[in-house]
């Protein structure tokens, strides 16, 4: 467990960098030679690990958020959010699928044909792992400034709810305009529908589905933090039960392994959630207060 390999890099390609230049030119006599293989291939380590952490940790893997007043502006920044993000969420997944396939598939390769190998304990472990190395890839990858990034993002965009034109037909409905940054409650026509603004500043496309899908994830700060939370909780739940239940010293250890990190991951996710929670409500009690004094 625990073993994480950055081979697949998502947003390059390996082909164009020289990174297995020098693995092309070995020639027959030193491909005998194990000394220059480990060399070669704990040289290519290195240097993948090296250009993974500077891409993932470097000063500008993390974007910034601009507090613009431009509508087209604002579109533009989600757009960018959305593909930092999506690539992000497919690191995750692929790294935690490669982690998972390295620990529980390719030490059966291993085995005679003569002995028994259990195909159920093997595909439990590969889930337990994959889940597991993904919420805490996820913990590393979408930290609380990211969060906090995507919040402000989506709440400078906003949302449109689609209601019937019937229901309306009395009230003001304007002809919907991009370049326009629109109040909290306002209705607007677009696309022969009539929507409704629900944000505080709606910049976002009526009939763009993946604007109101940005919206829906990341307008409350801590829903992430909340889905990690509960899918870390139940993987310990999970495994403890587990853990109890086995008989088999290697399914023991393998689980106590995978256990301590779920709970290191836990104890950190839990005191992020603690401390934004109260950051966001200490931030949240003067505009409830200013709504107040105006109602």
């Amino acid at each position: 467990f625990g073993m994480y390999i950055p081979f697949l890099q998502l947003n390059c390609d390996l082909r164009k960098t020289s990174l297995f230049s020098h693995m092309a030119t070995v020639g027959p006599r030193e491909a005998v030679s194990g000394l220059a293989k480990s060399r070669d291939y704990l040289l290519t380590l290195r240097e993948t690990w090296k250009q993974h952490t500077k891409q993932l940790y470097g000063p500008d893997a993390m974007p910034t958020h601009a507090c613009c007043l431009s509508p087209s502006l604002i579109r533009s920044e989600v757009e960018f959010l959305k593909m930092d993000f999506n690539w992000r969420m497919k690191e995750v997944l692929v790294s935690s699928m490669l982690s998972a396939y390295y620990v529980a598939f390719v030490p059966v390769w291993f085995v005679k044909n003569t002995h028994y190998y259990d195909k159920r304990w093997s595909c439990e472990l590969f889930l337990l792992v994959s889940i597991s190395t993904s919420v805490i890839l996820m913990q590393h990858l979408l930290p609380a400034s990211y969060c906090d990034l995507l919040h402000k993002a989506a709440a400078h965009l906003g949302c449109w709810q689609k209601v019937d034109p019937a229901l309306c037909s009395n009230v003001l409905q304007h002809p919907w305009t991009e370049e326009c940054m629109w109040p909290q409650g306002v209705l607007v026509k677009h696309s022969k529908n009539v929507y409704k603004a629900v944000g505080h500043y709606n910049v976002a496309i009526p009939s763009d589905v993946s604007h109101f899908r940005f919206h829906f994830f990341f307008s409350k700060p801590l829903r992430i933090l909340n889905i990690l939370l509960l899918l870390e909780g139940a993987v310990i739940v999970y495994q403890l039960y587990s853990l109890m239940s086995s008989e088999k010293w290697h399914q023991t250890i393998s689980l106590a392994l995978i256990l301590f990190s779920n709970y290191y991951a836990f104890f950190k996710l839990l005191r992020d959630r603690l401390v934004l929670g109260k950051a966001y409500s200490y931030s949240a009690s003067p505009q409830r207060d200013l709504d107040h004094r105006f109602s």
